[in-house]
């Protein structure tokens, strides 16, 4: 009896998406397009919901930590460094069917409490709580980190 391995549908789709993305990055190295596009544009597609928190985390990122950049990564609304490295995104829980959407940090995220810390969050609804605690996420996230 054999079972088969492989990338479930899901998975298929984000390889997909990733490639996609990286064909356009390199066209817009060519064209110098502006990668934000693609993340805003990504965003507008939402559902109205999942549309207005991703909004909420692209304003606040804007406002917190204007040094990252919007960009798409494996279909997803990101936002990168200098380097072009992810610290945070928002997955949209209709990208996966899943009952919310989830606020997510990277390797470069500087979130680092001890020697185990919490680099993705639940997001049901937006609010002013969730706000609040978005806010402190990000600029906490996008500190300098120390040595």
């Amino acid at each position: 009896m054999s079972d088969k391995v492989g990338f479930s549908d899901f998975e298929k789709r984000a390889l997909k998406e990733r490639a996609e993305e990286l064909r356009r990055e390199q066209e817009n190295k060519r064209s110098k397009k502006n990668p934000e596009a693609d993340a805003l544009e990504l965003i507008a597609r939402m559902s109205p919901e999942s549309a207005y928190m991703a909004s909420n985390i692209y304003d606040l990122v804007k406002e917190i930590a204007p040094q990252l950049h919007a960009k798409t990564w494996y279909g997803m609304p990101a936002y990168a460094n200098a380097d072009n490295k992810i610290v945070l995104f928002f997955q949209d829980k209709d990208k996966f069917e899943s009952r919310y959407s989830t606020l997510g940090f990277e390797q470069y995220a500087t979130l680092d409490d001890g020697d185990m810390w919490p680099t993705s969050f639940a997001l049901a609804t937006w609010n002013n709580d969730v706000e609040k605690q978005v806010r402190k996420l990000i600029t906490k996230a996008t500190q300098p980190q120390s040595k």
